[in-house]
């Protein structure tokens, strides 16, 4: 934003907190932000508030905004469908119009009485521009052995919780796929230097690659994935894809309670026909077609508390050994990503928001 002539008061990427003991040390700081911004509210003239993501300090900017008679466009709002759907009323109070980065939020937006309009994810803006490093793709693509990369995430936690089920995975499908090529994919160096630990307490013989993750991606007949904003990565890839997440119990139990949406991957919310959990519990994609509110997954998910290597295995290893249910699920993907997958969100946001001002 500074590169493109925006006047920066407060670089807020350098005002993100996670834990409420962080939040309560810093409240005094935050609430004098808030303060200079209505300050600014009242001096200038000021056509339109335009905020992006971060709810807990955004709602107190939009009651300031509303307060001076300023409209005010979310770009990115919080993902109310999922959990916590009360807070839908502050939308209604503080915001006049909803920039939808999903496409069923329109809808949801909208039967809340809403304004809201569908400009699609930022995400794949950026995918749009990735370079690769193309020696490195021909390296990997000379060889005609299916290729299964794993991904087990870009936070500590995840690479700790979620490789060693993935490693059990691949186990599994060489010894029915002898000659599968396996390939992960660490976010830094912390985490190759941690996954090449567990890889020594292994007999497999498996490449690990830093930096490598678009490569990887791109190359790849399919990918086990932690679960995440990967998903949306792997839709532009048009990749094959099982998503892995497992969680503490007490994590597990909140969730099949407070969780509003049958899906937890966002490529399988956004190629759903209805979004809404009708059942309380986890999806299971290994239930019966034919089960009470059970729709298949454009990428099946197991999300547990468990260890789901062999349920992940077969599945794997059906997709490695039939290439039509491959190839089907490639179609899938590239219907979804010829729809959804495409750049100018933000080009499309600024339109909208242009577009409203000058009414």
């Amino acid at each position: 934003m500074k590169a493109a002539g925006c006047d920066i008061h407060y670089d807020l990427t350098q005002m993100a907190v996670m834990f409420l003991w962080e939040v309560i040390k810093k409240l005094r700081f935050f609430f004098g932000l808030v303060d200079q911004a209505e300050e600014y509210f009242q001096q200038n003239k000021v056509d339109a508030v335009v905020l992006i993501d971060y709810p807990g300090f955004n709602w107190h900017i939009a009651k300031r905004a509303k307060k001076h008679g300023i409209p005010v466009f979310y770009y990115g709002v919080p993902q109310m469908w999922a959990w916590a759907p009360w807070r839908v009323r502050k939308i209604r109070k503080y915001v006049d119009h909803v920039l939808c980065k999903l496409p069923f939020e329109v809808d949801w937006f909208a039967d809340r009485d809403c304004r809201a309009t569908y400009v699609g994810h930022p995400y794949f803006d950026q995918l749009a521009t990735q370079t690769y490093d193309e020696s490195f793709c021909e390296e990997v693509t000379r060889q005609s052995q299916p290729l299964v990369t794993l991904l087990p995430g870009s936070r500590n936690q995840e690479v700790e919780r979620h490789l060693p089920i993935l490693l059990d995975v691949a186990d599994q499908i060489r010894t029915e796929v002898p000659d599968c090529r396996i390939a992960i994919a660490c976010f830094n160096q912390k985490h190759l230097d941690r996954t090449i630990e567990m890889l020594e307490q292994r007999t497999l013989n498996i490449d690990s690659h830093v930096n490598r993750t678009p490569e990887l991606m791109r190359c790849s007949t399919l990918c086990l994935a932690c679960s995440g904003s990967v998903s949306l990565e792997l839709l532009h890839y048009r990749k094959p894809t099982i998503i892995v997440y497992q969680l503490p119990r007490w994590l597990m139990v909140a969730q099949a309670f407070l969780l509003r949406t049958k899906f937890v991957t966002l490529v399988n919310l956004i190629a759903a026909k209805d979004i809404r959990k009708r059942t309380w519990g986890v999806y299971d994609p290994d239930a019966p077609a034919d089960a009470s509110d059970q729709e298949v997954a454009v990428m099946p998910e197991y999300v547990t508390v468990g260890n789901p290597a062999a349920a992940v295995a077969r599945r794997a290893i059906a997709w490695l050994k039939d290439p039509q249910k491959l190839a089907d699920n490639v179609q899938q993907l590239d219907s979804l990503a010829s729809e959804y997958a495409r750049p100018g969100a933000t080009d499309r946001a600024a339109e909208y928001i242009i577009d409203n001002l000058e009414m």
